[in-house]
């Protein structure tokens, strides 16, 4: 029973985890570039780091929405099938 509890709390780290990571690494990938864009051209803007991570973030969410959501539906189908089992 603890051990299935642990699994659970391990699988929802995991899905939490792929869920979040195209969105964190478009905004980390496109800092980085927009960093180095900064550094080389000497242009001090701060709202220019800003928007473009915005935008590819909201675009990358977008694009594997479907995604996204079978794998939100498949883990909670899986928790609520396993109901049954933390009950007893």
């Amino acid at each position: 029973m603890e051990a299935k509890l642990i699994a659970l709390g391990v699988e929802t780290f995991k899905v939490a985890l792929l869920l979040a990571l195209p969105g964190l690494l478009t905004g980390m990938l496109l800092g980085l570039s927009v960093s180095i864009f900064q550094a080389t051209t000497q242009i001090n803007e701060m709202t220019l780091s800003f928007i473009p991570k915005i935008i590819g973030v909201v675009v990358v969410i977008i694009l594997t929405m479907p995604w996204m959501l079978n794998t939100i539906v498949d883990f909670t189908t899986d928790v609520f099938n396993m109901m049954p089992e933390f009950v007893e």
